[in-house]
């Protein structure tokens, strides 16, 4: 097996992985109830979602150190700006996940009716956070990445092509949830975030399937 197979396995089951948190939708679903610090609902659901979370972060920073030894030759600053937002996009999720996990750590502690206003907040912060790294900065790295692949055809151009159509709708949803024009969990966000999610999802597939293009066969 090449260096090429490798880096492609390697990038493909990244991505693969940062496919493990859309279960968090049903998973947080409790902490969103006005009395959850109070409930006796089980906890369990909530931290798993946020150990998916973590998974998916760190897998966000392993798709772009995977990926950059092949992508700079097309473009290094591009393929720097890939990296970068992987990781902005990761430490975004890590803080996200933090909220969650200091409204289970003060439910542990029996905070009770004293911190009943302090859980919207850490809910709000969890979904402002969301907005901003697994809903935005996707579709930063769409353009960055989605440019580089079309531009070297290190894959089939209509996969890079789905994500930097989808780039502008995200963004076009996420300034209607920023607004006030419809909420981050309404069927509107959904849509507009499919085309970035068949984009990464299609690219795992590819890379572990087919594998990126070697050097000879990359027309620029």
């Amino acid at each position: 097996m090449d260096a090429l197979r490798k880096t492609s396995l390697v990038a493909g089951g990244f991505y693969v992985l940062t496919f493990v948190s859309i279960p968090t939708v049903a998973l947080y679903r409790p902490v969103r109830d006005a009395d959850y610090l109070v409930g006796t609902t089980s906890e369990t659901p909530v931290v798993v979602g946020a150990v998916l979370e973590v998974i998916v972060a760190l897998a966000c920073v392993g798709t772009a150190v995977a990926l950059f030894p092949v992508v700079k030759r097309q473009g290094e600053a591009r393929a720097l700006g890939f990296v970068a937002a992987r990781t902005v996009e990761a430490t975004g999720i890590l803080v996200g996940v933090a909220s969650i996990l200091t409204l289970v750590g003060l439910r542990r502690a029996g905070i009770g009716t004293e911190a009943l206003a302090t859980a919207p907040a850490l809910v709000a912060l969890y979904d402002s956070m969301f907005l901003l790294s697994q809903s935005l900065v996707p579709a930063v790295n769409a353009l960055l990445l989605g440019s580089l692949l079309y531009q070297s055809r290190l894959v089939p151009r209509v996969l890079p092509l789905l994500g930097m159509v989808g780039a502008p709708l995200l963004v076009a949803s996420d300034a209607g949830v920023l607004f006030g024009g419809w909420d981050r969990l309404s069927p509107v966000t959904a849509v507009g975030a499919l085309p970035i999610a068949v984009w990464e999802f299609s690219l795992s597939v590819y890379l572990i399937a087919r594998g990126l293009r070697p050097a000879r066969d990359v027309a620029v």
